[in-house]
Protein backbone atom coordinates (compact mmCIF):
# COMPACT_ATOMS: atom_id res chain seq x y z
CA UNK A 1 0.00 0.00 0.00
CA UNK A 2 1.33 3.43 -0.88
CA UNK A 3 1.33 6.10 1.69
CA UNK A 4 2.12 9.51 2.73
CA UNK A 5 4.73 11.19 4.76
CA UNK A 6 4.15 15.21 5.32
CA UNK A 7 5.01 17.79 7.32
CA UNK A 8 1.66 19.70 8.79
CA UNK A 9 1.71 23.14 10.05
CA UNK A 10 -1.35 24.98 12.31
CA UNK A 11 -3.12 25.64 8.74
CA UNK A 12 -2.72 22.70 6.55
CA UNK A 13 -5.41 20.63 4.72
CA UNK A 14 -5.10 16.93 5.24
CA UNK A 15 -5.71 14.09 1.93
CA UNK A 16 -8.42 11.34 2.34
CA UNK A 17 -8.44 8.10 3.57
CA UNK A 18 -10.48 5.89 1.61
CA UNK A 19 -11.84 3.01 3.90
CA UNK A 20 -14.94 1.38 3.93
CA UNK A 21 -17.17 -0.32 6.48
CA UNK A 22 -20.21 -2.18 6.60
CA UNK A 23 -22.03 -0.47 9.23
CA UNK A 24 -25.93 0.11 9.08
CA UNK A 25 -26.68 3.71 9.98
CA UNK A 26 -29.49 4.37 13.16
CA UNK A 27 -31.69 6.58 14.12
CA UNK A 28 -31.25 9.58 16.82
CA UNK A 29 -28.42 10.31 18.91
CA UNK A 30 -27.87 9.38 22.61
CA UNK A 31 -25.32 8.75 25.53
CA UNK A 32 -25.44 5.53 27.32
CA UNK A 33 -23.01 3.51 29.58
CA UNK A 34 -22.73 0.02 28.81
CA UNK A 35 -21.41 -2.49 31.98
CA UNK A 36 -19.54 -5.50 31.48
CA UNK A 37 -18.68 -8.20 34.20
CA UNK A 38 -15.47 -9.34 33.71
CA UNK A 39 -15.43 -13.50 33.81
CA UNK A 40 -14.11 -15.13 37.09
CA UNK A 41 -11.22 -16.57 35.06
CA UNK A 42 -9.62 -13.49 33.29
CA UNK A 43 -6.29 -13.00 33.54
CA UNK A 44 -3.97 -10.24 33.25
CA UNK A 45 -0.79 -11.10 31.04
CA UNK A 46 1.05 -10.91 34.75
CA UNK A 47 -1.13 -13.72 35.89
CA UNK A 48 -2.62 -11.41 38.48
CA UNK A 49 -6.89 -10.81 38.92
CA UNK A 50 -8.05 -7.72 38.84
CA UNK A 51 -9.07 -6.53 41.83
CA UNK A 52 -12.99 -4.38 40.02
CA UNK A 53 -15.87 -6.81 39.14
CA UNK A 54 -16.83 -4.90 35.91
CA UNK A 55 -15.44 -2.40 33.13
CA UNK A 56 -17.75 0.22 31.94
CA UNK A 57 -18.00 2.08 28.41
CA UNK A 58 -20.05 4.63 26.99
CA UNK A 59 -21.69 4.61 23.82
CA UNK A 60 -22.12 8.29 22.50
CA UNK A 61 -23.60 9.62 19.21
CA UNK A 62 -25.95 8.45 16.80
CA UNK A 63 -27.81 4.62 17.35
CA UNK A 64 -26.46 2.07 14.96
CA UNK A 65 -24.12 4.20 12.64
CA UNK A 66 -20.57 3.00 12.41
CA UNK A 67 -18.37 2.58 15.29
CA UNK A 68 -15.55 4.87 16.40
CA UNK A 69 -13.98 3.46 19.30
CA UNK A 70 -11.56 6.83 21.39
CA UNK A 71 -9.23 6.31 23.89
CA UNK A 72 -6.72 9.18 25.06
CA UNK A 73 -3.83 9.28 27.82
CA UNK A 74 -4.33 7.98 31.54
CA UNK A 75 -6.64 10.82 32.17
CA UNK A 76 -8.95 9.77 30.06
CA UNK A 77 -12.07 7.94 30.18
CA UNK A 78 -15.70 7.22 28.94
CA UNK A 79 -16.72 10.25 28.93
CA UNK A 80 -15.64 11.88 25.82
CA UNK A 81 -18.13 14.53 25.48
CA UNK A 82 -19.14 17.88 26.70
CA UNK A 83 -22.61 18.33 26.44
CA UNK A 84 -23.70 14.55 27.60
CA UNK A 85 -21.13 15.11 30.87
CA UNK A 86 -22.11 18.53 31.42
CA UNK A 87 -18.37 20.05 30.98
CA UNK A 88 -16.64 16.58 31.85
CA UNK A 89 -15.49 15.72 28.28
CA UNK A 90 -12.10 14.86 27.79
CA UNK A 91 -12.06 15.55 24.10
CA UNK A 92 -14.99 17.37 23.07
CA UNK A 93 -12.80 19.49 21.21
CA UNK A 94 -12.73 16.43 18.75
CA UNK A 95 -15.58 14.79 19.50
CA UNK A 96 -19.03 16.54 19.01
CA UNK A 97 -22.00 17.17 16.93
CA UNK A 98 -20.37 18.23 12.90
CA UNK A 99 -16.93 18.00 14.85
CA UNK A 100 -14.18 16.44 13.47
CA UNK A 101 -15.29 12.74 14.67
CA UNK A 102 -18.86 13.38 14.11
CA UNK A 103 -21.56 12.53 16.74
CA UNK A 104 -24.45 12.76 14.46
CA UNK A 105 -22.68 10.68 11.82
CA UNK A 106 -20.83 8.40 13.65
CA UNK A 107 -21.26 6.17 17.54
CA UNK A 108 -18.41 6.57 19.50
CA UNK A 109 -17.27 4.52 22.20
CA UNK A 110 -15.17 5.35 25.15
CA UNK A 111 -13.99 3.30 28.40
CA UNK A 112 -12.67 3.81 31.82
CA UNK A 113 -9.26 2.08 31.72
CA UNK A 114 -8.17 -0.73 34.55
CA UNK A 115 -7.69 -0.41 37.73
CA UNK A 116 -10.44 1.50 38.67
CA UNK A 117 -9.33 4.41 41.50
CA UNK A 118 -11.40 2.30 44.31
CA UNK A 119 -10.73 3.08 47.86
CA UNK A 120 -8.52 0.11 49.39
CA UNK A 121 -7.47 -1.51 45.89
CA UNK A 122 -3.57 -2.10 45.37
CA UNK A 123 -1.44 -1.63 41.98
CA UNK A 124 -1.91 -4.08 39.56
CA UNK A 125 0.67 -5.13 36.65
CA UNK A 126 -1.65 -4.60 33.92
CA UNK A 127 -0.46 -4.54 29.85
CA UNK A 128 -1.85 -2.22 26.98
CA UNK A 129 -2.77 -5.88 25.77
CA UNK A 130 -4.75 -6.33 28.62
CA UNK A 131 -6.74 -3.27 28.27
CA UNK A 132 -7.61 -4.04 24.64
CA UNK A 133 -8.66 -7.26 25.96
CA UNK A 134 -10.59 -5.31 28.48
CA UNK A 135 -11.87 -3.67 25.36
CA UNK A 136 -13.14 -6.78 23.43
CA UNK A 137 -15.35 -7.54 26.30
CA UNK A 138 -17.82 -4.23 26.16
CA UNK A 139 -17.71 -4.73 21.91
CA UNK A 140 -18.65 -8.71 22.36
CA UNK A 141 -21.55 -6.93 25.11
CA UNK A 142 -22.93 -4.39 22.48
CA UNK A 143 -22.60 -6.82 19.53
CA UNK A 144 -20.34 -4.26 17.05
CA UNK A 145 -17.27 -6.93 16.79
CA UNK A 146 -16.04 -4.82 14.32
CA UNK A 147 -14.53 -1.05 15.04
CA UNK A 148 -14.50 1.04 11.68
CA UNK A 149 -11.96 3.08 13.74
CA UNK A 150 -10.19 3.36 16.46
CA UNK A 151 -8.84 6.84 17.51
CA UNK A 152 -6.22 6.87 19.99
CA UNK A 153 -3.80 9.41 21.78
CA UNK A 154 -1.15 8.79 24.13
CA UNK A 155 -1.91 5.94 26.44
CA UNK A 156 -5.17 5.29 24.14
CA UNK A 157 -2.78 5.28 20.98
CA UNK A 158 -0.48 1.90 22.64
CA UNK A 159 -3.87 0.38 23.35
CA UNK A 160 -4.94 0.94 19.74
CA UNK A 161 -1.61 -0.84 18.60
CA UNK A 162 -2.23 -3.56 21.03
CA UNK A 163 -5.90 -3.73 20.06
CA UNK A 164 -5.03 -3.73 16.16
CA UNK A 165 -1.82 -6.58 16.87
CA UNK A 166 -4.37 -8.66 19.03
CA UNK A 167 -7.77 -8.40 17.04
CA UNK A 168 -7.43 -7.57 13.54
CA UNK A 169 -10.14 -8.71 11.90
CA UNK A 170 -11.91 -6.82 14.59
CA UNK A 171 -11.01 -3.18 13.53
CA UNK A 172 -11.11 -1.29 9.79
CA UNK A 173 -8.64 0.86 10.56
CA UNK A 174 -6.28 2.57 13.59
CA UNK A 175 -5.26 6.72 13.99
CA UNK A 176 -2.75 6.82 16.81
CA UNK A 177 -1.46 10.14 17.98
CA UNK A 178 1.64 10.57 19.77
CA UNK A 179 1.99 7.08 20.74
CA UNK A 180 4.21 4.49 19.58
CA UNK A 181 5.36 0.55 19.67
CA UNK A 182 7.53 1.22 22.96
CA UNK A 183 8.55 4.05 25.62
CA UNK A 184 11.37 5.96 25.19
CA UNK A 185 13.93 5.44 28.11
CA UNK A 186 13.90 8.87 29.02
CA UNK A 187 10.14 9.31 29.64
CA UNK A 188 9.92 6.22 31.48
CA UNK A 189 12.95 7.60 33.66
CA UNK A 190 10.63 10.49 34.56
CA UNK A 191 7.65 8.30 34.60
CA UNK A 192 10.20 6.40 37.55
CA UNK A 193 10.43 9.73 39.49
CA UNK A 194 6.77 10.16 39.51
CA UNK A 195 5.87 6.71 40.35
CA UNK A 196 8.75 7.01 43.54
CA UNK A 197 6.90 10.52 44.88
CA UNK A 198 3.64 8.50 45.00
CA UNK A 199 5.57 5.90 47.05
CA UNK A 200 7.40 7.96 49.58
CA UNK A 201 4.07 9.84 49.85
CA UNK A 202 2.08 6.67 50.30
CA UNK A 203 4.31 5.49 53.08
CA UNK A 204 4.40 9.30 55.13
CA UNK A 205 0.50 9.03 54.96
CA UNK A 206 0.37 12.09 52.14
CA UNK A 207 -1.44 9.73 49.18
CA UNK A 208 -3.35 13.18 48.11
CA UNK A 209 0.18 15.54 48.24
CA UNK A 210 2.11 12.91 46.53
CA UNK A 211 -1.00 12.92 43.66
CA UNK A 212 -0.38 16.57 43.05
CA UNK A 213 3.60 16.58 43.62
CA UNK A 214 3.82 13.84 40.72
CA UNK A 215 1.50 15.91 38.87
CA UNK A 216 3.43 18.78 39.08
CA UNK A 217 6.71 16.85 37.70
CA UNK A 218 4.79 15.06 35.16
CA UNK A 219 3.04 18.81 33.76
CA UNK A 220 6.82 19.66 33.06
CA UNK A 221 7.04 16.97 30.45
CA UNK A 222 3.83 16.97 28.93
CA UNK A 223 4.72 20.82 27.86
CA UNK A 224 7.74 22.53 26.23
CA UNK A 225 10.17 24.71 27.04
CA UNK A 226 9.38 26.85 25.07
CA UNK A 227 5.54 27.53 26.25
CA UNK A 228 6.84 27.69 29.58
CA UNK A 229 8.91 30.82 28.29
CA UNK A 230 5.84 32.59 26.62
CA UNK A 231 3.90 32.28 29.75
CA UNK A 232 6.02 32.86 32.72
CA UNK A 233 7.79 35.57 33.85
CA UNK A 234 11.02 34.53 36.00
CA UNK A 235 11.07 37.46 38.53
CA UNK A 236 12.25 35.58 42.00
CA UNK A 237 10.22 35.80 45.39
CA UNK A 238 11.05 38.18 47.86
CA UNK A 239 12.22 34.98 49.97
CA UNK A 240 14.48 31.40 49.17
CA UNK A 241 11.78 28.52 48.91
CA UNK A 242 8.93 30.90 48.03
CA UNK A 243 7.49 29.71 44.37
CA UNK A 244 7.99 31.64 41.37
CA UNK A 245 5.15 32.23 39.20
CA UNK A 246 5.59 28.94 37.15
CA UNK A 247 5.85 27.10 40.22
CA UNK A 248 2.56 28.22 41.58
CA UNK A 249 1.29 27.17 38.18
CA UNK A 250 2.21 23.67 38.59
CA UNK A 251 0.95 23.79 42.25
CA UNK A 252 -2.64 24.68 41.44
CA UNK A 253 -2.55 22.47 38.60
CA UNK A 254 -1.44 19.28 40.92
CA UNK A 255 -3.74 20.55 43.86
CA UNK A 256 -6.73 20.14 40.83
CA UNK A 257 -5.30 16.65 40.35
CA UNK A 258 -5.93 15.33 44.01
CA UNK A 259 -9.08 13.93 43.47
CA UNK A 260 -9.13 12.64 40.44
CA UNK A 261 -6.91 9.55 40.60
CA UNK A 262 -5.30 7.35 43.36
CA UNK A 263 -1.78 6.73 43.82
CA UNK A 264 -2.75 2.61 43.37
CA UNK A 265 -4.18 3.84 40.23
CA UNK A 266 -1.51 6.26 39.07
CA UNK A 267 1.00 3.23 39.27
CA UNK A 268 -0.46 0.65 37.52
CA UNK A 269 -1.29 2.99 34.59
CA UNK A 270 2.02 4.96 35.05
CA UNK A 271 4.09 1.02 35.15
CA UNK A 272 1.47 0.09 32.01
CA UNK A 273 2.98 3.02 30.17
CA UNK A 274 6.61 1.71 30.62
CA UNK A 275 5.76 -1.86 29.70
CA UNK A 276 3.85 -0.94 26.39
CA UNK A 277 5.49 -2.92 23.24
CA UNK A 278 4.22 -4.16 20.07
CA UNK A 279 5.55 -5.63 16.60
CA UNK A 280 4.66 -2.94 14.42
CA UNK A 281 5.25 -6.02 11.23
CA UNK A 282 2.40 -7.69 12.67
CA UNK A 283 0.00 -4.97 12.80
CA UNK A 284 -1.76 -5.59 9.35
CA UNK A 285 -4.45 -2.36 9.93
CA UNK A 286 -4.05 0.50 8.25
CA UNK A 287 -2.60 3.32 9.87
CA UNK A 288 -2.96 6.82 9.97
CA UNK A 289 -0.13 8.02 12.68
CA UNK A 290 0.35 11.30 13.64
CA UNK A 291 3.35 12.81 15.44
CA UNK A 292 4.55 16.34 17.04
CA UNK A 293 7.82 17.34 16.67
CA UNK A 294 8.35 18.78 20.21
CA UNK A 295 7.08 15.97 21.65
CA UNK A 296 9.36 14.54 24.44
CA UNK A 297 7.41 11.61 25.72
CA UNK A 298 6.99 10.22 22.21
CA UNK A 299 10.19 11.59 20.37
CA UNK A 300 9.48 11.81 16.36
CA UNK A 301 12.41 9.31 15.73
CA UNK A 302 10.36 6.81 17.45
CA UNK A 303 7.18 8.03 15.39
CA UNK A 304 9.46 7.88 12.46
CA UNK A 305 10.48 4.42 13.29
CA UNK A 306 6.82 2.79 14.10
CA UNK A 307 5.97 4.40 10.66
CA UNK A 308 8.83 2.48 9.08
CA UNK A 309 7.97 -0.60 10.21
CA UNK A 310 4.18 -0.83 9.83
CA UNK A 311 3.17 -2.73 7.00
CA UNK A 312 0.13 -1.06 6.00
CA UNK A 313 0.84 2.66 7.12
CA UNK A 314 -1.51 5.04 5.27
CA UNK A 315 -0.25 8.16 5.87
CA UNK A 316 2.30 9.70 8.56
CA UNK A 317 2.11 13.07 9.88
CA UNK A 318 4.33 15.10 11.38
CA UNK A 319 3.08 18.27 13.16
CA UNK A 320 4.77 21.17 15.26
CA UNK A 321 3.40 22.54 18.25
CA UNK A 322 4.31 24.37 21.01
CA UNK A 323 2.62 22.18 23.60
CA UNK A 324 4.52 18.92 23.44
CA UNK A 325 2.87 16.07 24.01
CA UNK A 326 -0.37 17.91 25.05
CA UNK A 327 -0.88 18.96 21.43
CA UNK A 328 -3.54 16.34 20.36
CA UNK A 329 -5.64 18.19 23.44
CA UNK A 330 -4.08 21.61 21.68
CA UNK A 331 -4.14 21.70 18.68
CA UNK A 332 -7.19 21.90 17.94
CA UNK A 333 -7.09 22.84 13.99
CA UNK A 334 -4.37 20.27 12.90
CA UNK A 335 -6.07 17.46 14.27
CA UNK A 336 -9.66 18.11 13.00
CA UNK A 337 -7.58 18.13 9.71
CA UNK A 338 -5.98 14.76 10.65
CA UNK A 339 -9.42 12.56 11.96
CA UNK A 340 -11.78 14.24 9.00
CA UNK A 341 -9.72 12.75 6.79
CA UNK A 342 -8.90 9.70 7.85
CA UNK A 343 -12.66 9.35 9.01
CA UNK A 344 -14.20 10.91 5.39
CA UNK A 345 -15.28 7.75 3.38
CA UNK A 346 -16.53 5.50 6.10
CA UNK A 347 -20.28 4.45 4.75
CA UNK A 348 -23.25 5.51 6.82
Amino acid sequence: MAFDTETLSRTQSADPLCRRTAHLAGRGNEAADVTVAIPADFRLASGERLGQRQIVGRLHGRVGAPLIVVAGGISAGRFVHRTETNGLGWWSGAVSIRGPIDLSRFQVLAFDYAPEAAEGSKPVTITTHDQARLLGLILDRIGDPVVSAFVGCSYGGMIGLAFAELFPDRIDQLVVVSAAHRAHPQATAWRGIQRRILQLAQAAGRPEDGVALARELAMTTYRTAEEFADRFETTAPTSAGQAYPVCEYLTARGKAYRAHTTPDRWLSLSDSIDRHTVTPEAIRTPVTLVGFTSDRLVPIDDIRELAARLPRLFRLVEAPSLYGHDAFLKEDEAVAAILRAALKDIDQ
